[in-house]
């Protein structure tokens, strides 16, 4: 008797690799189809994978495949991605395909809707004038809902089953629907100047040679690029292929949406965490049926199962927003240029602000770059200039200077809107006690308390604690003793409510703009003049447009300069340029005030003579020696336990057993900037090595030579972005 074939089928779960399975007599499987198998005294999903069964496992080892699911198979170009995550980022395939099946119930069979159909009429039936209207909306073959059928012949429902009970109708499904429309790719869009068309070009010949690239695409604040890579997405679908556009807060994308619609007639298919789980499982199914054509999404997105993925768009790919920091962690914007590879598909990365990786990459030829050096309409750049606080300094208690406050009274004036940026929410970044000095701190991280005055509540923005204030301090009993320290958005509000009564307000802030619906609120008073003074966080600098904004004033611009973090200076500068290219977007010219205690800093200097491209490549000079990215690379260890002993234990340990080498160093082990986080006791190792240099199997090799305690977690980043 001849054995039974066997496959490979991987599990979505934290497996480190595929089980052997038989395939029973009758059934047919291929590398890609989605089955159900038996895991212990339970089924599980899994998909069959590449690659032959092991012939040497026991006959009496191997279990059946129970069935393969009614759903449309797993694409080998996705397959190779889930291994090449897997591979880069040290994680377990099954972890990574489980990002992939992201919605189970998607996989199982669609029920349809029960409708109503024409049936044989009954011999000498008697028809009421009711009756006959509902017949009459029902074409020979035609389904309708019963619901839909009463309400467009004006009659009850009860008419409806009167009629199938006496033979006139009988059940029949209803046909499926398309769940998302065709955008059209010709549907007339905005005018685009010269430079805009020559761009869009560029892009559409990528799109259409139907091959890899990698273009990056750059401009100016206010330039035009979303409309100039809509054309490669119109030209992606004139080829009958998808489109993925990623961008790094989806659930804030109001305006984007807008300008969607504006140009192909309809909205394109959505993908972020507040779907429910109706619509996630509906958009799932839809992208692996090819049905829906374009689709903007969270970094998510991109294990979706596109059957014929054509181009990917990266949107403000310089934002750290696109590093998952979770589970599998990697980075979005480096796994979409993976991914248009093994799709043989074009990848456009777009940003006024493109990280220094990036930039390297397009000096060095791997990328091509279009630029777009000028504001669409003839707009202008903003005038920057930096408010120095030695020279300027706000009032006691206050935190805007007397200049600030003069240009805003003087934009309000005008008639104009104003802005003004504080990358901190809440009321004040800590509160302390002014008789012993004592800081209300989280229980569970190793970071202060944020004050939200107007919720009543201290809470931590790591992990969610969150606390009433206290009456007396908790380490010394003074009564009403505790005070605020430093600014929050809440502050500056008060200090705005106090300085401009009569204008009219809007916090920005992921506390006060949840979501879609409010963020599109917000876009729609603001351009219909109903705000005067914005104040908010850095959701206010990602591709708004308001029209009638010419002032900027960032209150604290030397925030995010502190601390050692490599990128600071870097994140810095992208941010601030991106919350200043809100001002001036139309016919009046923008103006932007940063506030400073360093105004000679670097990151002033070029924000103020508006010479980015310097600043970047003084950048790249600093990095290049100590081979430091993109120089070299980078990956990180995390050791973290709720026991601070086993986490110190096993944090020695790796750095006893750390790799050496010529272009190889390891730094620490050393408490995490955030020693404790969400009670896990953390600390570092990094490894740093030359260019030349795979960092994947050093790490291989120095994680196997250490014995890791059930209690005690190590997490690998590959390509670090931040340092907390």
């Amino acid at each position: 008797m001849n054995a039974r074939p066997r496959v490979r089928v991987l599990l979505p779960l934290p497996l480190a690799d595929a089980y052997d399975y038989r395939v029973p007599a009758g059934l047919e499987v291929v590398p890609g189809d989605i089955v159900l198998v038996p895991l212990g005294k339970r089924e599980e999903l899994g998909v069959v994978w590449d690659g032959a069964a092991d012939p040497a496992l026991p006959e009496r080892k191997l279990r059946d495949i129970v069935g393969r699911l009614d759903a449309p198979a797993m694409t080998g170009s996705l397959r190779r991605f889930v291994d090449w995550v897997a591979q880069y980022t040290l994680s377990p395939p099954g972890a990574v395909l489980r990002m992939a099946l992201s919605s189970p119930s998607a996989l199982e069979p669609q029920p349809l809707q029960p409708g109503w159909t024409l049936a044989e009429p009954p011999e000498a039936a008697r028809l009421t004038e009711s009756r006959r209207r509902v017949l009459v909306l029902l074409a020979p073959g035609a389904v309708m809902a019963g619901t839909a059928l009463a309400e467009a012949a004006g009659v009850s429902a009860g008419v409806v089953r009167g009629l199938a009970d006496a033979g006139f109708l009988r059940p029949a499904p209803l046909p499926r629907g398309r769940a998302f429309a065709y955008p059209a790719p010709d549907h007339p869009g905005p005018a685009l100047a010269e430079d805009q068309r020559a761009a869009a070009e560029t892009l559409r010949a990528s799109v259409a040679a139907r091959g890899f690239a990698v273009t990056l695409l750059t401009g100016v604040t206010g330039s035009g690029k979303t409309e100039v890579y809509f054309e490669a997405v119109a030209e992606a679908l004139r080829a009958g292929r998808q489109a993925l556009v990623l961008l790094p807060e989806i659930a804030l994308s109001a305006q984007w949406l807008d300008r969607f619609r504006a140009r192909f007639g309809v909205a394109p298919a959505l993908w972020h965490s507040e779907l429910t789980s109706r619509t996630r499982r509906v958009t799932w199914r839809a992208v692996a049926e090819g049905e829906a054509k374009v689709l903007v999404g969270a970094r998510s997105a991109l294990f979706l199962p596109f059957p014929d993925l054509g181009l990917i768009v990266v949107d403000e790919e310089h934002e750290t927003a696109f590093k998952q920091e979770e589970g599998v962690v990697y980075h979005a914007r480096d796994m979409a240029v993976v991914r248009a590879r093994l799709a043989a598909a074009s990848c456009i990365l777009v940003s006024a602000t493109p990280s220094l990786e990036t930039l390297t990459n397009a000096e060095t030829g791997r990328y091509a770059h279009v630029h777009l050096a000028q504001r669409h309409g003839g707009a202008a750049m903003p005038d920057v200039a930096a408010l120095d606080l030695r020279r300027h300094p706000p009032e006691r208690g206050r935190f805007l200077s007397p200049p600030l406050i003069e240009a805003v009274a003087a934009t309000f004036a005008r008639g104009e809107q104003a802005m003004l940026f504080l990358n901190r929410r809440g009321y004040a970044p800590m509160t302390l006690c002014r008789t012993c000095g004592h800081r209300m701190q989280c229980p569970n991280c190793s970071t202060w308390l944020v004050e939200h005055r107007a919720q009543r509540r201290l809470q931590c923005h790591h992990c969610g604690h969150s606390e009433a204030p206290p009456e007396t301090c908790p380490k010394c009993d003074a009564p009403h003793s505790l005070v605020p320290i430093g600014p929050g958005v809440e502050r500056v509000l008060e200090e705005a409510i106090a300085l401009w009564p009569d204008a009219r307000r809007l916090v920005m802030a992921s506390d006060t703009i949840p979501g879609p619906a409010a963020a599109a609120e917000a876009a729609r008073a603001i351009s219909a003049r109903e705000v005067d003074l914005l104040i908010g966080t850095q959701i206010m600098a990602k591709g708004w447009h308001f029209p009638h904004l010419t002032l900027v004033g960032v209150v604290d611009a030397d925030l995010g300069l502190a601390g050692g973090d490599l990128r600071a200076a870097e994140r810095t500068i992208q941010l601030l340029h991106q919350v200043a290219g809100r001002a001036g977007r139309e016919s009046a010219r923008g103006s932007v005030l940063l506030q400073s205690f360093s105004p000679e800093h670097p990151v002033m200097q070029a924000l103020v003579s508006g010479d980015l491209d310097g600043f970047m490549r003084a950048e790249s000079a600093q990095r290049r020696p100590g081979h430091w990215p993109p120089f070299g690379r980078l990956a990180a260890l995390i050791v973290s336990s709720e026991e601070e002993r086993a986490a110190d234990r096993t944090a020695r340990d790796l750095g006893a057993a750390a790799p050496h080498g010529d272009g190889v160093q390891v730094l620490g082990p050393a408490p995490a900037p955030l020693a404790l986080l969400r009670g896990r006791h953390r600390r570092r190792l990094l490894l740093k090595t030359r260019r030349d240099i795979a960092v994947q199997p050093l790490l291989r090799e120095w994680l196997a030579r250490v014995t890791v305690p059930n209690a005690v977690r190590v997490q690998v980043d590959v390509d670090p972005v931040g340092f907390l």
